[in-house]
């Protein structure tokens, strides 16, 4: 079988203090599986550009005019990470056998792409990075990764329990996926729906060499929400639900009120006007806040704007 043609998309986010350690590794990572065969000569890595605010795309720009195997590819502002993996995968679709998305900093082994790789050349189509230990976390983040798996897997969302954006396609997935045209993006619950034959590949993530994490906790709760709201209809469901108990508490309630009303203990007081008027009024609110949450997204969609415009492209 001939060595497929790789292209590594690695999405950029104000990463100048870790780029070139990066670059190096890659580099001399991709020296060895070119002369094991594993990979075509012709293959490339991408580094896109997610409208860093450093001197990222300076480095990119650099380091792609010195080294013809590295393509840049500048978006116009920052559109988030997944569009960023999006935009570099979306335009060499056609350049390539298979792609591999990895981040940056390199927490992700790269030495999983070999066994990537050869899962691919036996006929593997979407080849997971699965971690299989998370000692490198803290208890918070692991604990509260793990319970974001668990709770999308119970909605119904196809995820793979304990993977990222670390994972290898086919052409052929990725030009189906070029179907799925949604603006809010989540992949890692798109990239299951596309189907065909996958494996995954277990690794350990190892820690970050330098450099910031683009994800604190408020964007990974973000990020979480996103992911459920935009392939579950579960929290919809909990309205529904709270709604049905929101009359039964009104129909104690009732009773309450009635009983006291006929057997004459009716007795006048703040809090048996404020409790239950503060209970509802709050429920509701909240009620239509998740409502609304969906209606929002459906206003996005409905706009269809682009997911990504690049800018610039060096070494296309």
């Amino acid at each position: 079988m001939n060595p497929a043609r790789l292209l590594l998309v690695l999405p950029c986010y104000n990463e100048e203090a870790i780029l070139h350690h990066t670059y190096g590794t890659l580099k001399g990572y991709y020296a060895g599986i070119k002369a094991s065969g594993l990979i075509h000569e012709d293959s490339r890595i991408c580094f896109v550009n997610d409208g860093s605010r450093d001197r990222t795309w300076t480095m990119i720009e650099e380091i792609s005019q010195a080294d013809p195997t590295v393509i840049g590819v500048k978006l116009s502002r920052n559109f988030g990470h997944q569009s960023a993996i999006l935009a570099g995968l979306e335009h060499h679709v056609d350049d390539f056998d298979c792609f591999i998305t990895l981040d940056a900093d390199l927490q992700d082994d790269i030495h999983a792409m070999t066994a990537m790789l050869e899962k691919h050349r036996e006929g593997a189509m979407i080849v997971y990075g699965v971690r299989n230990d998370r000692t490198s976390d803290s208890w918070f983040k692991r604990v509260t990764a793990e319970s974001f798996y668990t709770i999308m897997q119970k909605m119904g969302v196809p995820v793979v329990f304990n993977h990222a954006d670390f994972r290898l396609m086919d052409r052929r997935v990725l030009r189906e996926l070029g179907n799925f045209r949604e603006i809010n993006l989540f992949l890692r619950g798109i990239v299951p729906l596309v189907g065909f034959q996958s494996e995954k590949v277990f690794y350990k993530r190892l820690d970050r060499m330098a450099g910031e994490t683009k994800y604190p906790v408020r964007k990974m709760v973000l990020f979480a929400w996103n992911g459920i709201t935009s392939f579950s209809t579960f929290p919809m469901r909990l309205v529904l639900y709270f709604g049905f108990f929101n009359f039964l508490v009104a129909m104690v309630i009732f009773a309450y009120i009635l009983g006291s009303y006929l057997f004459g203990f009716t007795v006048p007081g703040w809090t048996s006007t404020m409790l239950p008027i503060t209970f509802f009024s709050g429920s509701n609110m909240m009620a239509l806040g998740l409502i609304g949450e969906y209606i929002g997204k459906i206003y996005e969609e409905v706009k269809a704007r682009p997911r990504y415009i690049i800018e610039k492209i060096v070494h296309e």
